[in-house]
């Protein structure tokens, strides 16, 4: 016997897979990856933690039908942020559908808890994702770790799975999962959060930033998820990195709507991105911003490079002026 586990790498989808496992059940956890993951290390992390469960992890890139048919035009909108959660998780079983056979799995699995999630975790919600999936049979999903307060799905039905080896968590609560977690002696595993870029406050008003001024593409997620981010007075984005690791992304995205600042001056100044449309306006004030977060003297004049230009300039006198451009 065979699931299908739909697989976040978080603590509730690591415990759907062992409830699974321990009762002799092979599971591959698969991740269907949307690209909004939280974490740079994300798909290491999720092997391994996928593993320590007894699964095997599988990851899907539906990334750029996720942009095309899902996130900037979801039939039951969004939730506190730029988060369609309804839709994607109905866009995930319809993914996980198609791979059934493919896979030789016999049911689909989930860790979702009844309650946990005000807007995706709701009994009614569960039954419009069914709906989202092409009407995927109902009785061929399982939640593990709510299922006693639930109608009893195939699995259990055709004796798959022993239901009485199942849970009934309820509700926003983490201490039942924390718990097992400790019984199964697991130190690796998420804490509780949202895993998804779409729910964090931040990002989803860059989001909304972004879109009201560009079209979206793939790329663009590693733009947001790293740097302050400014918007000058004539529409340019500016995007500025905070440390090493982020200076160091930023040099390594290739876009075409960006172009990459250097400061020439041997100080240790941060990898820019700024709008390959910006105005002469907009570009003397990003160098200005860029030249406030080095160590260079307000008094004295200062050499960037913008692709095959070099613009001279000064910085403003302290960071806080900066600000009447910062988004969020």
């Amino acid at each position: 016997m065979k699931a299908l586990v739909l697989f976040s790498g978080g603590l509730d989808s690591m415990l759907a897979i062992k409830l699974l496992t321990l009762q002799g059940i092979e599971v591959v956890a698969l991740h269907i990856n949307i690209g909004f993951n939280s974490k740079k290390s994300h798909f290491a992390t999720m092997e391994r933690r996928a593993t320590l469960a007894g699964g095997t992890l599988q990851i899907i890139d539906v990334r750029h039908q996720y942009l095309r048919d899902i996130l900037f035009s979801p039939q039951y909108g969004y939730g506190k942020q730029f988060n369609p959660c309804v839709d994607c998780h109905g866009f995930m079983f319809k993914v996980a559908k198609a791979l059934m056979c493919e896979l030789e799995a016999q049911f689909i699995a989930t860790g979702e808890v009844i309650g946990q999630r005000p807007m995706s975790q709701t009994k009614k919600s569960l039954h419009v994702v069914k709906k989202l999936a092409d009407d995927l049979e109902e009785d061929l999903i399982l939640r593990p770790l709510c299922a006693l307060l639930m109608k009893e799905s195939q699995p259990e039905k055709e004796g798959w799975v022993d239901r009485t080896k199942l849970l009934g968590i309820n509700g926003r609560g983490r201490d039942a999962q924390l718990a097992l977690a400790k019984k199964l002696g697991w130190q690796d595993y998420a804490s509780p959060g949202g895993g998804c870029l779409l729910t964090d406050v931040q990002f989803a008003v860059k989001m909304r930033d972004f879109i009201q001024y560009d079209t979206f593409a793939l790329e663009d997620i590693d733009v947001l998820n790293n740097g302050r981010h400014f918007r000058l007075p004539h529409g340019a984005k500016l995007v500025v990195g905070r440390n090493q690791e982020e200076n160091d992304l930023l040099e390594r995205i290739i876009s075409d709507k960006f172009n990459l600042l250097h400061v020439k001056e041997k100080f240790n100044a941060p990898s820019s991105l700024l709008s390959k449309n910006a105005s002469k306006e907009d570009t003397e004030e990003a160098c200005k911003i860029i030249l406030t977060f080095t160590k260079a003297l307000p008094k004295d004049i200062y050499t960037i490079n913008i692709g095959e230009k070099t613009i001279s300039s000064s910085p403003y006198a302290s960071r806080e002026e900066t600000t009447k451009y910062s988004i969020f």
